[in-house]
């Protein structure tokens, strides 16, 4: 049977993340990328931005503007937050399903978003129709969405650690410690004295230590899990490497607990869930490295009676293009894996 293949448009070129849903669209079957927007580089072939395209995908570059005059079935927003909003509010009569990539519209409220991203929001309606993009949990709502805001690398990596226990309320309340690493490619393609090799090159920091806005992400989806607010401690690092998040979660719990109910518990939670990956040792960064899988250990400290659980993806798939892909097949009804097969990258 001849299907018809899905019009898409991806709005935001310049980044890695741009690139990467290139890379995932292009080797997709049922999709067509009808075109690839930058405002700064109008014209050019997609491919001088990103040379790894070179005879691939030359596509020449379009302004945003043009998004709107096309007959499209999805449209992909890999922009910075606080600039998304307002093309979400352009294109939602447009006919098209649109897939955020941006911040704009991965908390409840436009209060909450307004007290932890410091900017106005311009479309608080989005905010009553978004549903949250992780299909591990919320897969049934995302198949009848026309808003999906696609979650952050480090939230991604830090709920799938902990939503089977937040699922069966067995987290002590206020107990969770999450410490998080991500790779390079996580602060974004534009260099910064942050980001400068000199400055990341054999070194290893803390930064947005008790405040990091993905901390109100991670609380919302793993509270709503609960059925009870939640707090927790989040602190992010950057390491010297390219891609990856390695998160290492603490935990509390409120019964009796051992490594076998433990691992049931996991087991059970993700039986049916693809791209969760339960080891049966611990995981590194490179386990995951250009795949969609997220790598899951879950330990049992019996002397201190903690949960340790490490989780980790690669934050540019499973943490952002990927996730879109994941969700964009789910939207249109498409098998859940189509172009998400790739084998994990290593060495």
């Amino acid at each position: 049977m001849n299907i018809q293949k899905l019009k898409v448009a991806i709005v935001g070129a310049s980044g890695f993340t741009g690139s990467e849903l290139a890379r995932l669209l292009l080797s997709h079957e049922d999709v067509s990328i009808e075109m690839i927007t930058s405002e700064t580089h109008v014209g050019k072939p997609f491919s001088d931005l990103h040379p790894q395209f070179f005879n691939r995908l030359d596509i020449p570059l379009v302004s945003a503007e043009e998004v709107g005059s096309q007959q499209l079935d999805v449209i992909f927003l890999a922009l910075p937050h606080g600039v998304s909003m307002d093309f979400v509010a352009e294109w939602k009569n447009s006919g098209a399903k649109i897939i955020d990539l941006s911040g704009d519209f991965r908390l409840s409220s436009k209060e909450v978003y307004e007290e932890w991203y410091n900017k106005k929001h311009s479309y608080p309606e989005g905010f009553e129709t978004a549903v949250y993009g992780l299909p591990e949990l919320f897969a049934e709502k995302i198949k009848g969405a026309s808003l999906v805001a696609n979650p952050g690398c480090y939230p991604t990596a830090s709920i799938l650690s902990m939503a089977p226990l937040f699922a069966k309320q067995l987290v002590e309340k206020n107990s969770l410690v999450l410490d998080a690493k991500s790779g390079l490619t996580g602060a974004g393609i534009k260099a910064s004295a942050t980001t400068h090799f000199s400055n990341v090159n054999e070194n290893f920091k803390a930064y947005g230590i008790a405040g990091h806005r993905h901390t109100i992400e991670i609380e919302e989806q793993l509270g709503a899990l609960s059925g009870d607010q939640t707090a927790l401690q989040f602190t992010p690092h950057l390491l010297p490497v390219d891609r990856g998040i390695l998160v290492t979660a603490y935990a509390k719990v409120t019964q009796d607990m051992n490594q076998e109910k433990l691992t049931n518990i996991y087991r059970d939670f993700y039986e049916d869930k693809p791209f969760v990956r339960l080891r049966n040792q611990v995981p590194g960064i490179k386990d995951v490295r250009g795949s969609h899988f997220c790598d899951v250990f879950p330990v049992w400290d019996e002397r201190t009676q903690r949960v340790i659980v490490i989780s980790v993806i690669d934050n540019l798939l499973k943490g952002a293009a990927s996730q879109a892909v994941h969700n964009m097949n789910l939207m249109f009804g498409l098998n859940e894996s189509q172009g998400l097969n790739q084998v994990p990258l290593k060495p």
